[in-house]
């Protein structure tokens, strides 16, 4: 049997029952009842099972997601081989992304859920679970950092995306890292791992909103997300990493007193470097001191750069957003 593997219930779907009042659906179930949905899991591995919170996703926040990394380093250094984190979807994307890039052990830290709660026809949540487990347990998604493995699939938590609200396939990534066959983990490749962020115990979470522009409006976001104490932007532009004049100018003019990052609201694809001239777009925009996101998305840009601002690094933020793989690695 392989090592011991740790499942670590944090709420969500997977684990909601029916208000008694019948007005839907709130998390309920420990880490104890989703095993107990799935006992052929107990064949897979040791298994500890704990429930850390019981929340829905949207309540998962910084400070509870350093405390789970303290608790899997601590965990393994104590002989744990693997990590399954069991949440509600609506933020795994992030989640998954957050431990990736604070995880400095070989285990794999596998993070799942389900689509389809328990009171409900074929809930996917015992299936994803064994999947996990599995993953969790096998020796070849080690040194694999954290991942995402869903309806049979395993995403790379630097790619993976929620793309639904409700289709039991709802995540997805370019290029999946693999797939579950007859119950175990068939890799098409090893993604390369990177250096993980080191945050000092006790840094302050900063505050980095998101700002996402519609067709002709004012940069008045720009404005009051600087007004409020902003320690850095991520702006959410369209295209290729394109701003209106307005827009440009707001955007610099934030950029130097604190970073500024641009992404592409199209999530698909990496923004632009040197294509496009005019003003306001991606050319410009590095004229003028803002930082491309990469291959990077809005939601994983403003981790990154929270937790670089965390660690006093925030200049390193290029050295992360860089996702493709380069001989040397």
């Amino acid at each position: 049997m392989a090592g011991r593997v740790e499942v670590i219930a944090l709420g969500g779907t997977i684990a909601s029952t029916p208000r008694p009042d019948g007005k839907g659906v709130v998390p309920g179930l420990t880490a104890e009842d989703l095993l107990a949905a799935v006992p052929a899991a107990r064949d897979l591995a040791e298994i500890r099972a704990r429930t850390l919170v019981n929340v829905p996703s949207v309540e998962i926040d910084l400070p509870l997601l350093m405390r789970l990394a303290d608790l899997i380093q601590q965990l393994e250094g104590e002989g744990a081989a693997g990590f399954v984190i069991t949440q509600g979807t609506d933020t795994i994307e992030e989640t998954a992304y957050l431990l990736d890039l604070l995880h400095t052990g070989s285990s794999p830290v596998i993070v799942t859920g389900a689509m389809r709660n328990p009171s409900l026809p074929g809930p996917d949540g015992p299936a994803n679970v064994y999947a996990a487990i599995a993953c969790a347990a096998d020796p070849a998604c080690r040194d694999q950092g954290a991942l995402v493995v869903f309806d049979d699939d395993i995403h790379a938590a630097d790619w993976v995306q929620k793309r639904d609200t409700s289709s039991v396939g709802a995540f997805w990534s370019p290029a999946p890292l693999g797939w579950m066959a007859e119950g175990r983990p068939a890799l098409r490749f090893r993604r390369p791992r990177r250096t993980p962020i080191f945050v000092p115990k006790g840094a302050e979470v900063p505050h980095v909103p998101i700002l996402k522009p519609g067709l002709g409006e004012p940069p008045h976001l720009v404005t009051a997300a600087v007004a409020s104490g902003a320690e850095g932007i991520v702006a959410e532009l369209s295209g290729g990493g394109h701003a209106s004049a307005a827009w440009a100018d707001a955007l610099e003019g934030a950029a130097g007193d604190i970073p500024v990052v641009f992404t592409s609201r199209t999530r698909g694809g990496r923004v632009l470097n040197r294509t496009y001239g005019q003003t306001g777009a991606e050319i410009d925009l590095i004229g003028r001191g803002l930082l491309p996101a990469g291959d990077l998305d809005a939601l994983k840009a403003r981790l990154l750069l929270t937790l670089l601002l965390m660690a006093g690094r925030a200049e390193c933020f290029a050295d992360h957003a860089d996702l493709s793989w380069r001989t040397g690695e």
